[in-house]
């Protein structure tokens, strides 16, 4: 059995897709979300790396945004909208975060992720990050605890070997343009 891959579209974001991404915001995070100030000052941040993701009809499904300081890079935001999940959205953001820290030599990956978020929890293990420990109170809204997820030096065999066996999954299923 065939299944059809999916093409996608996935670009740094521009001022003119942020009121698409606090729609996205929004809907994910309901009233403790992000401003439209804070991702225009995202984008603007020499630090920061944020990319937009569109389906094959060119909707903005969702969008990614990571920090890239010295070896490090710091997951700050992956969010699809509710409407398009499940559909390895996600893994195609990742996907990029990860492809631009082997082109900037950056070795570690870290990021912050709701205890009760197993969805995203599952998805990051997948890839290779690892728990190790917790931010007490970290999201505001309800005070819920952070766990804290790092990946080993991507440049190693271990990281490396199985990050290349992920992306040929992903390859049969969705196309990146």
């Amino acid at each position: 059995m065939q299944t059809d891959i999916e093409t996608v579209t996935i670009r740094q974001i521009t001022p003119e897709d942020i009121d698409g991404i606090i729609k996205i915001e929004e809907a994910s995070y309901g009233a403790h979300h992000w401003s439209k100030e804070s991702f225009l000052n995202e984008i603007n941040n020499e630090l920061a790396r944020y990319y937009a993701l569109f389906n094959a009809e060119g909707v903005l499904a969702g969008y990614a945004g990571c920090w890239h300081i010295l070896e490090e890079a710091h997951i700050t935001t992956i969010a699809i909208s509710p409407d398009y999940r499940r559909r390895k959205y996600s893994e195609a953001l990742l996907q990029q975060v990860i492809n631009d820290c082997y082109e900037e030599k950056i070795k570690y990956i870290t990021l912050e992720v709701r205890v009760s978020n197993e969805p995203a929890i599952n998805l990051y293990s997948k890839y290779g990050f690892t728990s190790f420990g917790t931010r007490k109170g970290y999201y505001q809204n309800n005070n819920e605890d952070a766990l804290i997820m790092w990946t080993k030096n991507i440049f190693f065999d271990e990281f490396k070997n199985k990050y290349e066996q992920i992306v040929k999954e992903l390859e049969g299923k969705i196309k990146v343009k």
